[in-house]
């Protein structure tokens, strides 16, 4: 990614100011909204500002478009389901229950990812019609491949979805999404293990800081339940903290089996990711059925018939409030525009700057969980959030960069 060094210094330093206005603003909103202290919000904030503000020297206006709206759409995936999680409706036995249906939610995750595949092919047959009304032009090639190798990263991706929206219903939304940081851990195990992949001092350094990141972001967790407005209780957090982590494992399994047996096929990725979720919404619909027949206690069951999931008692939630309806529309939405432009990031600049899109939706479902009193504030996550963006930028050497920028 190249940089612009010849700018000149007068016009950067004026479009700093005329981009830190905003972010001093909002700043100060969170500050008298919230209680939130000035100059956490604003350190908070101004980081993610520098992010965008290095990028900004290379980037058009589309590049911008497509970040914010990866940025936007990824927090506004975990808002949306956290927030079906904290909707109430009557049951199909005449009770008023939280919306506790983790598998129905994967499924709409999943259904979001089908939908890459229509606008894929939609996409495709744009072009194809293009290239015939255009004499000479070049038909984009079609890669052929077999759509069943997805069928093993799907049943990864199925798993790990719904161990992780279990553990988002029993943790903290903000917890959540900084927990999946430790997919860097386990994939790079594995890749050591599998791929035969030489793993560097820095990038072990990389993975030590996550790891002590994440295990902050846990013992947050502890002091949170003692405050927090949401009723949470202590083990129903160290599980889905655990659950989340467990989760991130499996999808680690289903990068490096990508990694191993499709990438060499030159898919496109929005066709990958659409083909994924259409064996992952299949497949689970249909495991659905004899799920509501396995008995399960809580905190893994909060349904009429306290079995693994009750999708007739979900679809009478919906009926009786359609505010779970809009959440999970919410949801779907959110999968679709956040795999969509993740893709197109990732295909027109690098994996690394993906990466690093990825971690500022952390820091605002964060803020968003404490305005919206999901949870109260508590240093240590800001510690643990921070010793996560590290690592990760340790890991995908990404501080070099930086510096080097910096210098000059």
């Amino acid at each position: 990614m190249s940089i612009n060094h010849g700018s000149d210094v007068s016009f950067r330093r004026s479009e700093f100011l005329q981009d830190l206005q905003p972010v001093l603003s909002y700043s100060i909103f969170l500050s008298r909204a919230k209680g939130v202290k000035l100059k956490k919000s604003l350190a908070l904030l101004c980081s993610i500002f520098l992010f965008f503000f290095r990028f900004r020297m290379s980037w058009n206006k589309f590049y911008v478009t497509q970040a914010s709206l990866m940025v936007l759409s990824s927090t506004a995936n975990t808002l949306s389901t956290k927030w079906a999680d904290h909707l109430h409706a009557e049951s199909s036995d005449g009770q008023v229950r939280s919306f506790s249906h983790p598998f129905v939610q994967a499924c709409s995750s999943f259904f979001g990812e089908f939908l890459c595949l229509l606008l894929y092919k939609a996409s495709h047959s744009c072009r194809h019609l293009q290239a015939k009304k255009k004499i000479g032009e070049e038909e984009e090639n079609v890669v052929n491949f077999n759509p069943l190798i997805f069928i093993i990263p799907a049943v990864c991706d199925m798993v790990g979805t719904s161990l992780m929206y279990i553990g988002l219903n029993l943790t903290y939304a903000s917890s959540y999404q900084m927990l999946r940081g430790a997919v860097i851990v386990f994939v790079a195990l594995l890749s050591v293990a599998f791929l035969g992949r030489e793993v560097s001092k820095k990038e072990w350094l990389g993975i030590f800081f996550t790891i002590i990141g994440l295990t902050t972001v846990g013992l947050s967790n502890h002091f949170l339940k003692s405050s927090s407005m949401v009723d949470l209780d202590s083990n129903s957090i160290i599980t889905g903290d655990l659950l989340i982590v467990l989760a991130t494992m499996i999808r680690a399994i289903e990068m490096v089996y990508e990694e191993k047996f499709c990438v060499s096929k030159d898919i496109p990725p929005l066709q990958a990711v659409g083909w994924e979720g259409a064996f992952g919404f299949m497949i689970l619909s249909t495991l659905m059925f004899p799920m509501s027949y396995v008995k399960v206690g809580p905190p893994f069951s909060n349904n009429a018939q306290s079995v693994l999931e009750d999708f007739p008692d979900a679809i009478v939630q919906m009926r009786n409030n359609k505010l779970i309806v809009l959440a999970l529309a919410g949801a779907v939405v959110s999968t679709s525009l956040s795999n969509y432009a993740g893709v197109y990031i990732m295909k027109h600049l690098t994996s690394t700057t993906r990466m690093v899109l990825e971690t500022i939706p952390t820091l605002f479902v964060w803020l968003s969980s404490i305005c919206l009193g999901w949870q109260t504030f508590h240093p240590l996550q800001i510690l643990g959030f921070a010793l996560v963006v590290l690592g990760m930028c340790l890991y995908n050497n990404i501080t070099s960069g930086f510096c080097q920028f910096r210098c000059s």
